[in-house]
């Protein structure tokens, strides 16, 4: 991989991670869309892992109350929001382990193709343009049900479909179930945590059976560059949408779709 490469695929890794139009089908369509081979499958390693440091240290003070109070709870004390909080977030991940497993093969094989992903780009897209207009609400990630988290882990696995943005859908399923827009996104990053920690050692596992040279300055800028744009992307997304909401992902997600439908299938 040339040094141009590295940096367009870190930085649209960054930022398409955590904003609500699918990184990727962003991943898929820069190779598609240029002449640029395949990044292989321990720079993808790279960036997520650069992704994942970004959320752990934007909410390392969240994650701390978490585990402090869930060590807390184990050992017979009260159980409080932060536990429950922590709780939530790995029951709503069960969901796509199990189904992920299940159905791994088949996506990698069979779905990746742009029309799918432009097709789960307009129609999720849509989705969330409702859910945005019509359904958000004012409850906080410390208020969810046990029905919501149920609710929301099963959106998150319709994300195994590429187009449909993991991030997109568990705050779609968020605001349909009256959550506020910040409070929708703080879950969604939250829940982030576990899956990319099982679909990166995942990819490592997979990655140990294939013995190859490993260009550790290509890997550790990858990362890097992923977790500096992921960063920037949190912050910015988060002190957006409580002003303008997600209407521009939608227009952008629309115009992304259909587009890609003219360009491939017109």
């Amino acid at each position: 991989m040339d040094w141009l490469q590295v940096v367009v695929l870190a930085v649209v890794q960054g930022f398409t991670e955590f904003l609500p139009v699918s990184s990727s089908a962003h991943l898929i369509l820069v190779p598609a869309l240029t002449s640029w081979k395949d990044q292989g499958l321990a720079f993808d390693v790279a960036l997520h892992m650069g992704s994942l440091l970004a959320v752990v240290v934007y909410f390392r003070r969240e994650i701390g109350a978490m585990l402090q109070s869930s060590l807390a709870a184990l050992r017979g004390k009260a159980v409080d929001r932060d536990a429950r909080l922590a709780l939530g977030v790995v029951l709503a991940t069960l969901p796509v382990c199990v189904i992920g497993l299940a159905l791994h093969d088949v996506v990698e094989r069979h779905m990746r193709s742009t029309l799918i992903i432009a097709a789960a780009m307009i129609g999720f897209g849509l989705l969330l343009g409702y859910a945005d207009r019509v359904r958000h609400g004012t409850r906080d990630e410390y208020q969810l049900r046990s029905r919501d988290i149920a609710l929301i882990g099963l959106a998150q696995a319709l994300a195994l479909i590429p187009g449909t943005s993991r991030s997109g859908i568990t705050i779609t399923a968020a605001l349909l179930l009256g959550m506020g827009r910040e409070s929708a996104a703080r879950f969604s990053f939250l829940l982030s945590i576990p899956v990319i920690v099982l679909a990166g050692g995942m990819e490592i596992l997979s990655l140990s059976r294939q013995p190859a040279l490993i260009d550790w300055p290509t890997l550790l800028s990858g990362t890097a560059l992923a977790g500096i744009s992921a960063y920037l992307c949190i912050h910015f997304f988060l002190a957006f949408i409580t002003r303008l909401g997600m209407q521009p992902f939608v227009l952008y997600r629309l115009v992304l779709g259909v587009w890609l439908l003219w360009l491939f299938y017109g």
